[in-house]
């Protein structure tokens, strides 16, 4: 049940996520540029389900797997088990912050797929915040930057997936429970891993393999405060501050990495901002007028 009585308590929970999000991704790239991303992947979907397991199953039972649209929580799987391993892949050749950036295009990706898809139709504001966030991509990864290789198509491509991701999410969200969809998830995340798995094997130290558990913490515990989040506050309030998880990555990234990025990459991260905000004011204000 959502109210938007208590905003403020939803942008501190937003907030939080995005540290919490952006933490994960900084651990995710230390892991990945010493064992192959595939086996990082999977030891985070292992105890993810786990996690979920333990907390869920004794209150759901059975409902923890029930499904109305099995295939579409299939799609749902995949698509997250793509973005898990384009952008961990990505963090390999690219800095925390510009990467994070990249991947925030996922709402723009949403509006596309709308509109080719669903055969929506959606107003000029929104194609120009469409084309203001592949701007912002542009002016991070411009031609003839450090950043200009082929490793660069990684995130944009986990973007395109992350879209994918969210268009199906709100589909399945009038008819399945959330805890159901994140369970469901995870479990075609660990098991479609696993069939991979044999071919890549690298026996972890154990601290590293408790770090990759730890992974799959993190990530549900900042997914469990985002969606608490928008019980407390309307999307729309809480937009500006979602974008927050760019700013975070960028700190960790000059902390632990020793990376700023330069001036036509911050120029790019707000571009992406402003476009990705520009999108949810538009889309509020076609709500509101019908």
């Amino acid at each position: 049940m959502s109210d938007h009585s208590r905003p403020g308590l939803g942008i501190v929970l937003i907030l939080c996520a995005g540290l919490l999000l952006s933490s994960q991704d900084a651990l995710a790239k230390v892991l990945a540029s010493a064992y192959p991303v595939l086996l990082v992947a999977c030891l985070r979907y292992w105890a993810q389900s786990a996690l979920m397991l333990v907390l869920f199953a004794p209150r759901m039972g059975l409902d923890l797997v029930r499904t109305r649209r099995p295939m579409l929580q299939l799609a749902r799987g995949i698509s997250l088990v793509a973005v898990t391993l384009l952008f961990y892949s990505g963090l390999r050749y690219m800095p925390l912050g510009e990467a994070t950036a990249v991947i925030f295009l996922a709402p723009l990706v949403v509006v596309l797929l709308a509109v080719f898809w669903l055969k929506e139709r959606v107003s000029l504001g929104v194609w120009l915040a469409a084309g203001g966030g592949l701007l912002g991509v542009l002016l991070i990864v411009r031609p003839g930057g450090a950043l200009f290789t082929p490793a660069s198509l990684l995130p944009l491509a986990a973007a395109f997936c992350f879209g994918f991701y969210q268009l199906i999410t709100q589909r399945l969200g009038s008819t399945d429970n959330p805890a159901t969809s994140n369970f469901l998830t995870a479990l075609v995340g660990s098991l479609g891993t696993s069939l991979l798995l044999p071919w890549v094997w690298q026996t972890p130290a154990l601290m590293d393999m408790l770090l990759m558990a730890a992974l799959g913490g993190i990530a549900m515990t900042g997914h469990m405060l985002l969606t608490h989040a928008y019980r407390f506050a309307s999307p729309a309030a809480l937009a500006p501050f979602t974008y927050g998880q760019i700013l975070t990555a960028t700190l960790i990234s000059a902390l632990f990495f020793d990376h700023l990025p330069d001036t036509w990459a911050v120029l790019g991260m707000l571009v992406i901002i402003l476009s990705g905000a520009a999108l949810v004011w538009s889309q509020q204000r076609t709500r509101q007028s019908r």
